[in-house]
């Protein structure tokens, strides 16, 4: 029957890789079932319900890709957006959180209307081919930086970023962190990488997923030696589930359909819209230009077959999520971690989803996976990822500035989204100064995207 469904020996993979791939896809996003409370919370949210919707939002987002496009793709409420939504539109410019949930469930509807009518496939596969191999690279950098500041390896300091030093952490932070706290954990996530790294090396299977679960033991077991001592007011808490809270899910009723239309005419709203709308479109579209290469899923003219079916999953999701209490639910480059383990298809997805699911029966286990822990999968999945950078013709400089300039950019400025228009923009800028635009065949989506992202950065 998952033969049939998913298609799994077309796509060169079996029951036993898909399962496995799923649940190394989870291990490394569920930390958004801890983050996305704790963000959105300070809007005066229910945490509890945060939680909740955050669950069912990446459940029903993951099945949607699964049943709309059989990959092997996970969506969750994504981070970036979730901190925009918070600080930015409810705390800073002053909307209550039902009507910034509002604009997400408004954005949702408009991106299922693009999705309907092949503008966001049309972009897709508007992207050049060394570009898009630069997009997978550069997200790469951007994740496996992710996983070394999550880890606190990379830490703020006097040269802005540099290696971790206690003294250097607490300046940045302006904390009295000790090594017991902080320091034994950023110790943990470099023999974390290594760990896995030796994994790699030696072809097992469920390297990454192997890692994750050996880091988070080897941090256990430091803690039972008083090597690790849970400091909660800096953010180190207990490596050991917590069950004392017994396995109820908490009420989603605090956010269901709590949405207000009272704002939406207002010229500020339709700008928070247009920046959920864009970020959250670059986004996807970077994730599934960036997982889809590394996963030799994409055709020789660099399309991704049915891509439209993952779009709209990714739509609809969005939506579903702002009903459900959520910001803007999309796809994950976590994503990469279980198409590294082999995962090509649906049957990844559903596992994912899953897992989603019973983490609403099983919270106290999932949320006691630390960051530390995941970071080693994230830095070789990045390495993975970086692997691309052999596709990218560097003799042809008119191709490959732009993907350079495009591969800076995503870790430096911290967003997949911000890389695209870096890239897109010095691609058509470069090839028309030096008169190589006719040869290089540019399409005329490229111009209107160019000149979209231009405006972007004057007027927003």
């Amino acid at each position: 029957m998952l033969e049939k469904l998913f298609k799994l020996s077309d796509n060169g993979t079996d029951v036993k890789t898909e399962i496995l791939a799923g649940i190394t896809t989870f291990m490394t996003m569920a930390y958004i079932l801890a983050v996305n409370p704790s963000i959105l919370s300070a809007t005066g949210m229910d945490s509890g319900a945060i939680f909740t919707a955050t669950a069912l939002a990446a459940l029903v987002g993951t099945l949607l890709m699964a049943i709309c496009a059989n990959y092997p793709f996970a969506l969750a409420p994504g981070m970036g957006l979730n901190a925009y939504f918070a600080y930015t539109v409810v705390l800073g410019m002053g909307y209550k959180w039902e009507v910034a949930l509002t604009a997400v469930f408004v954005e949702g509807i408009i991106f299922i209307i693009l999705s309907l009518t092949n503008v966001r496939e049309a972009i897709f596969n508007a992207i050049p081919k060394n570009l898009k191999a630069a997009v997978s690279v550069g997200i790469g950098l951007f994740i496996a930086f992710i996983g070394l500041q999550n880890a606190n390896v990379v830490t703020g300091g006097s040269t802005l970023l540099q290696l971790f030093t206690l003294d250097g952490y607490n300046a940045a932070k302006g904390v009295e962190a000790t090594f017991n706290d902080v320091g034994i954990t950023v110790l943990l996530a470099v023999i974390g990488i290594i760990i896995t790294g030796i994994l790699v090396i030696k072809n097992i299977k469920g390297n990454i997923l192997w890692g994750i679960l050996i880091t988070w033991v080897l941090g256990i077991i430091c803690q039972f030696a008083g090597l690790y001592v849970p400091n909660p007011e800096l953010g180190f808490y207990g490596l050991l589930p917590d069950f004392s809270g017994g396995l109820s899910i908490p009420s989603l009723a605090p956010v269901f359909m709590k949405l207000d239309f009272s704002g939406i005419f207002s010229v500020n709203f339709i700008v928070v819209i247009f920046a959920f709308l864009f970020v959250d479109m670059f986004d996807t579209i970077g994730t599934l230009i960036g997982v889809s290469s590394k996963a030799n899923m994409l055709n020789e003219e660099g399309k991704l077959p049915n891509i439209k079916g993952a779009l709209l999953a990714d739509a609809v999701a969005t939506t579903a999520g702002a009903v459900l209490g959520t910001t803007t639910t999309t796809t994950y480059v976590e994503s990469a971690s279980g198409v590294s383990e082999g995962g090509r298809t649906g049957l990844t997805a559903v596992t994912t989803a899953v897992l989603f699911g019973l983490a609403l029966f099983l919270s106290p286990i999932f949320l006691a996976i630390p960051s530390f822990a995941t970071a080693p999968a994230l830095v070789v999945v990045g390495f993975y990822m970086l692997t691309n950078v052999v596709n990218i013709d560097f003799e042809d400089y008119a191709e490959s500035i732009p993907c350079y300039i495009c591969i800076l950019a995503m870790p430096f400025f911290y967003s997949i989204s911000e890389g695209i228009s870096m890239g897109v923009i010095s691609f058509v800028v470069l090839n028309l100064l030096t008169g190589k635009a006719k040869e290089k065949k540019i399409s005329v989506l490229m111009y209107i995207l160019a000149i979209l992202f231009i405006l972007k950065y004057i007027f927003l």
